[in-house]
């Protein structure tokens, strides 16, 4: 049985390397900066709103929101960033990454559960578990519908 799966694989923080399946990945895309219209009295790690194909797209500064230093306020701030738009159940919200890196295949039996020693704890409610690659390094593996589902953004609809 083919137990590999196709991941969006991207930057965090400094030196971290996470993953989310391409599975609730609708697309991945350049966002302008100035083009985010931000919206008063929301969790600090939602940037704002995009227009995304006709449609307001939420996005999130996904550092911030797992506890790293928020990429927004980055030294060397970037007029470009790149969002990963999730889907579920007819519901996307686009997560700000600094860096895309690949797709990767993955095998899904290799995955570790979380261990709450190991992650910020602002990380583990949306961690599958992670992955040990080829050189020892932890890929963490984020759970799409979990960050999509979060409390941090109930949007009343």
């Amino acid at each position: 049985m083919e137990t590999k799966e196709k991941f969006l694989s991207f930057n965090l923080g400094v030196k971290d390397t996470a993953v989310i399946s391409l599975q609730h990945i609708t697309e991945v895309l350049q966002v302008p900066l100035p083009e985010i219209c931000s919206v008063p009295q929301m969790s600090s790690s939602v940037l704002g709103i995009y227009n995304w194909r006709g449609e307001m797209l939420w996005l999130v500064d996904l550092e911030a929101m797992l506890g790293y230093p928020p990429i927004s306020q980055g030294a060397n701030l970037i007029s470009r960033m790149m969002a990963i738009v999730l889907e579920n159940n007819g519901k996307y919200l686009g997560l700000l990454v600094k860096q895309i890196i690949d797709i990767e295949w993955l095998d899904i039996q290799q995955i570790k559960p979380p261990n709450t020693e190991l992650f910020y704890p602002k990380i583990s409610p949306f961690l599958q578990g992670y992955f040990i690659n080829g050189s020892e390094d932890v890929i963490f593996n984020l759970d799409a519908i979990t960050i999509i589902q979060s409390s941090l953004w109930k949007i009343h609809n």
